[in-house]
């Protein structure tokens, strides 16, 4: 029964890929994100807005200020911020002396205002804003002392404006889900390079500079590269104790990239030499248990329900119950796109319904506490047909890639 689920899968996937669906890293450059697509999340916030009775949001710096207006720019004391009114341009509030700086990665028309350094950025904010009718929206993000000081300065309602992003930001385009897919291709293709290179006596500093490298030579910007070895690949993010390839060893990576402001996420798991056949038990669960959140799942369903099914699998086969380990000790997946981890959460007290243009990881672990872990990992999008991969689901434990 589990060969004709898996022959089901690898056919769909040879489906995609003859599609055109999945990327290469040698393929053309995707576009990057327009202004004409900027614009239109603007558009599309604004109209929430209005129907919510919301007067503006509050953006600061981070990757949703990214997301609507393309400003790249650091968190500090100092406070660069979008205002996005309900109805008007987008007013940018940043230092003076900073306004050069963040004006060139400014991707949309937009008021630029600035403060200097013995002026309150909240009476600027609150100007921009002027007299309005109803609360003001924050970014889910938006730290604490500027909550305070809109409040304080402008006498504002303050409220959460999570389901206005997440309501834009959810739901990939064809341009954001061309990145994702380049991005993926590359970390995969890197972790192929490096599982050939894998030898005795590597450290997991070493395999980790190879995975850079290499994502880097392919055209990612290397955002992590996780390596496990041994008994610390039980613990999901690791340990600090030293670590070294020998034989039988369990190695898993766990790495991810950067292409024009959106992210790759994969794990692949393999053992440096004959594995034993309780590795290849772990393994070949875990596999199946990616087919399980995979088959849950379909537009409409909870995402709740793919978390549920791979752990009501790993329990028919004698892991957890639940989060208990042995067994799967953290969450199926996670949404992705312009950060690592975004909403919504493959776990069960998310009952956010799946909808065609969300992405995702897939991710169902398993950790052996004082043995070893493994973890096979792969994103995706939902469509109206069902889960289509950036990337080719791991063949076997030897050949992870």
């Amino acid at each position: 029964m589990r060969l004709t689920r898996r022959s089901a899968l690898v056919g769909a996937v040879t489906l995609v890929a003859a599609n055109g669906l999945r990327a290469a890293p040698t393929d053309p450059l995707p576009e990057p994100i327009s202004q004409s697509e900027r614009l239109a999340r603007i558009a599309k916030v604004q109209d929430l807005m209005q129907r919510q009775g919301i007067a503006a949001l509050l953006v600061e710096t981070g990757s949703s200020l990214v997301y609507f207006t393309g400003v790249r720019w650091s968190r500090s004391e100092r406070i660069t911020a979008a205002v996005i009114p309900a109805r008007g341009p987008v007013v940018l509030v940043t230092p003076f002396f900073e306004t050069p700086s963040v004006k060139e990665t400014l991707a949309i028309p937009a008021d630029v205002r600035s403060w200097n350094e013995d002026e309150s950025p909240f009476k600027l904010i609150a100007k921009a804003l002027g007299p309005v009718t109803g609360p003001v929206a924050v970014e889910q993000t938006v730290r604490e002392f500027i909550v305070d000081g809109l409040q304080r300065e402008g006498g504002f309602k303050v409220v959460s404006g999570a389901g206005l992003v997440n309501a834009c930001r959810q739901i990939k385009s064809p341009a954001e889900l061309a990145l994702m897919r380049r991005a993926n291709a590359i970390t995969l293709a890197a972790l192929r390079e490096v599982h050939g290179k894998v030898s005795a006596g590597m450290t997991r500093n070493d395999i980790a500079t190879l995975m850079q490298a290499a994502t880097t030579r392919l055209g990612g910007d290397s955002e992590f590269a996780l390596v496990l070895l041994n008994e610390a690949s039980a613990y999901p993010h690791g340990s600090r104790q030293p670590q070294v390839v020998r034989e039988g060893s369990v190695i898993l990576m766990d790495c991810g990239c950067v292409v024009d402001d959106y992210q790759s996420d994969i794990s692949r798991t393999w053992v440096h030499g004959e594995p034993s056949p309780r590795q290849r038990k772990v393994w070949d669960t875990i596999r199946r248990g990616q087919d399980m959140v995979y088959n849950a799942a379909k537009p409409g369903v909870p995402v709740s329900t793919l978390d549920a099914a791979v752990r009501k699998f790993y329990e028919r086969e004698g892991w957890g119950p639940g989060f208990t380990l042995p067994g799967l000790s953290h969450r199926a997946g996670h949404g992705i796109g312009m950060d690592g981890h975004e909403s919504p959460y493959l776990v069960g007290n998310d009952q956010t319904p799946l909808q065609p243009g969300m992405c995702f990881s897939n991710e169902p672990g398993l950790y052996i506490p004082g043995e070893f872990g493994m973890r096979l990992e792969d994103c995706w999008v939902m469509t109206e047909h069902g889960p289509e991969g950036f990337t080719p689901l791991a063949r076997s434990l030897s050949d992870p890639i």
